[in-house]
């Protein structure tokens, strides 16, 4: 049994009287601690993808499943409880809370969960050290560049330590070296045994990753009905 599994996923929307569908038939299967890159063209449904996976959005039609939970079955508060617990998310949006500052925005998912406020201070320097806003943590949001509050946004999704960590365009708001950095920082906590699942236009910066896997996304379905497309650099 997969660590993350998707079969058979319908998700449409209403706009105005219509319904569009973003998600037809989709299925995946996702092992644990493997690294996944979702690729494909603006609208094909990678965002709705990723937020499906997490438990974000309800599916119309099919099965979700995290390790034994069965989102789909799962009442909203246990649902949020759950994510909160295993999941981590990077978003297009970095959606700080303007009143606290960085070093208060990453260490959110503890104070949550109830850890002692030297405990999620303690994480959440070193996570904001480690993507280079030592310097910034006491700022709030309004005094960060774009790219900058994406990164505190990227030391909260991942201050938990998820077994899950979906990101979408987590690079968008990024210049290329830092681009680089963040992606190593993906992939060294997905060699400590997160599963990740990243959304992105530039599957060059995924490619560079060896292990590293790609679905390919067309009009909501899988191009390749595998799924997991199971050759880029460093694997056989």
């Amino acid at each position: 049994m997969s660590f993350l599994e998707a079969a058979g996923v319908d998700k449409r929307y209403v706009v105005g009287t219509a319904p569009l569908q973003v998600l037809r038939d989709l299925s995946l299967a996702v092992e644990r601690g493997e690294m996944v890159a979702v690729v494909g063209a603006s609208g094909v449904g990678k965002s709705t993808l990723l937020h499906v996976l997490g438990g974000l959005d309800k599916v119309d039609a099919g099965l979700v499943r995290i390790g034994d939970a069965d989102l789909a079955a799962m009442h909203p508060e246990a649902l949020t409880k759950f994510r909160n617990k295993h999941v981590g998310f990077v978003f297009q949006f970095h959606h700080l809370l303007p009143e606290f500052t960085a070093l208060e925005n990453a260490g959110m998912p503890l104070r949550i969960a109830g850890r002692p406020a030297a405990e999620r201070d303690g994480k959440a320097r070193a996570m904001l050290e480690r993507v280079g806003l030592g310097p910034r943590m006491d700022h709030k949001p309004g005094m960060l560049s774009g790219g900058e509050q994406q990164r505190v946004a990227i030391a909260r999704a991942v201050i938990n330590r998820p077994e899950l960590l979906v990101a979408d365009e987590p690079t968008g708001n990024v210049d290329s070296d830092m681009a680089r950095r963040l992606m190593h920082l993906f992939s060294s906590l997905n060699q400590l045994g997160t599963t990740v699942v990243i959304a992105t236009h530039d599957a060059g910066l995924i490619g560079a990753i060896p292990g590293a896997l790609m679905i390919r996304l067309e009009q909501g379905t899988m191009v390749d009905p595998t799924g997991v497309l199971r050759n880029p650099p460093g694997r056989a």
